[in-house]
């Protein structure tokens, strides 16, 4: 298991470092701080354990991959997925899964508004509330 420390390395090299030919199939992400962009753009089977709290688009333009997160996430988790899963073990902020093509969203907490928003194929799962 890969493990990237996000106190002492930045977003841009864990999503550089996830990106192209991925030798590692797990990984391990701890102290995310609420960071932004957490896991964007994998194009690759591996697993992703986000240990903490994630910003804003964690998970965006998800194919082949399965991200966890345990904690909440900000606006546009999963957005624009096209395949794979993402499973938030808290809350979700608005928009969460917006636009997204296909794979499963899982949030076994609540949803902001416009939760699915626009999407298109995409299987969402919320345990709590939704919104208005």
């Amino acid at each position: 298991m890969k493990t990237i420390d996000l106190s002492s390395t930045s977003v841009r090299v864990l999503n550089q470092s996830l990106h192209g030919e991925v030798q590692d199939l797990e990984w391990q992400v701890t102290h995310p701080g609420g960071k932004h962009n957490l896991a964007v753009g994998i194009n690759a089977a591996v697993a992703v354990d986000i240990e903490g709290h994630a910003g804003y688009y964690c998970a965006g333009m998800n194919q082949q991959a399965s991200v966890t997160v345990h904690g909440n996430v900000g606006v546009g988790v999963a957005e624009n997925m096209m395949s794979g899963s993402v499973r938030v073990k808290g809350s979700a902020s608005q928009a969460a899964g917006a636009t997204a093509h296909g794979g499963l969203l899982v949030i076994e907490g609540d949803a902001g508004a416009r939760c699915g928003i626009s999407m298109k194929g995409v299987d969402i799962v919320v345990g709590g509330n939704i919104g208005h």
